[in-house]
């Protein structure tokens, strides 16, 4: 077990944003809100936002430490500058895009220290609506990739061997094992997630959670998924403010994870699935858009096509020192 008394606090919130301040704003307005009974601090790591000042936006909180950028380091390498600080027991990788509802850190730092186990902890997550959001789904495996690129997802919602998020379909209740909780709200030991060198600077953006359980649950640990509490979680609000290049973005970290994960004549399928599914996706997209007249699906269709054309270079052929593949 770890000795508390070795932290001078409770959690370390880490919260990255680029541009969107007023995201950033709601996000800790209900933090501070919401937030009692725990000795916390927050971390914002600022990835170059050039539209307003980062600092007015935090100015007023006391409990802010502010990291500026020059340039934007991704989602991945920025976290870890927060963790690299972090004087918490826990750490909390946080989206600036979450709405607080409850006092959900405390009630996840509870369920925490009622485990004896290393771990990661997601909670519920909420459309704008207050619908359930997918938040926990499977590692990807040969059978899902293809299950995800040819729509059987859609004809087997709740089956584990073509849905990934098939856990979601069944209305968890109860705190559960899974596989990846997503990182808008992933909660851990500091010390395990530095021990595993904190997420791989080489995934910039996406799939840098579902990387980080999976190293975490190879070294030992273990990643539940509790329910007793939920935030909004406003899905891709910054992202979605370029959907070109977010979809570029999924589509190069999609291919970074086979490139990591997989090898030889499996790594070969994977990729083959998904420029697949890319490539069906054009003609169905741009089909449903024009008739829906969505633009949305227009430019998922444009996307996918220039995507056709787009490979990542593999930064994984030469292992380096600092992310690290250790035992907890």
């Amino acid at each position: 077990m770890i000795d508390s008394q070795q932290f001078e606090k409770d959690v370390s919130i880490i919260i990255v944003c680029y541009n969107s301040l007023h995201l950033l704003r709601q996000c800790l307005d209900g933090l501070v809100k919401f937030t009692s009974d725990i000795n916390y601090e927050i971390i914002v790591v600022d990835n170059n936002t050039t539209e307003g000042s980062t600092e007015e936006t935090v100015s007023n909180l006391n409990s802010v430490v502010l990291i500026k950028n020059k340039d934007n380091k991704g989602f991945a390498a920025a976290n870890n500058q927060g963790l690299a600080i972090a004087r918490g027991k826990y750490v909390l990788f946080l989206n600036n895009d979450v709405i607080f509802l409850d006092n959900s850190i405390k009630k996840v730092y509870e369920f925490a220290e009622t485990l004896k186990e290393q771990i990661i902890v997601g909670c519920k997550l909420l459309n704008s609506d207050k619908t359930i959001q997918y938040s926990v789904y499977d590692y990807p495996t040969l059978l899902n990739v293809f299950t995800s690129n040819f729509f059987l997802y859609l004809l087997f919602p709740k089956s584990k061997f073509f849905n990934k998020y098939h856990q979601m379909n069944k209305g968890i209740i109860e705190p559960t094992e899974v596989q990846v909780v997503t990182g808008a709200f992933l909660f851990s030991h500091t010390y395990y997630i530095k021990q595993l060198g904190g997420f791989d600077e080489r995934f910039t953006f996406y799939n840098e959670e579902t990387d980080l359980c999976y190293r975490f649950f190879n070294a030992g640990g273990k990643i539940y998924y509790y329910p007793n509490t939920s935030l909004i979680h406003l899905k891709g609000a910054t992202a979605n403010k370029n959907l070109t290049r977010r979809y570029k973005n999924e589509s190069f970290a999609t291919i970074r994870y086979f490139q990591k994960h997989f090898n030889g004549f499996s790594y070969f399928l994977a990729c083959f699935a998904h420029y697949t599914g890319m490539l069906i996706r054009i003609p169905i997209f741009s089909i449903a858009g024009i008739i829906r007249k969505d633009k949305v699906l227009i430019i998922r269709a444009f996307s996918n096509l220039r995507n056709l054309f787009s490979f990542p270079t593999n930064a994984f052929k030469n292992p380096i020192v600092n992310r690290k593949e250790l035992s907890l």
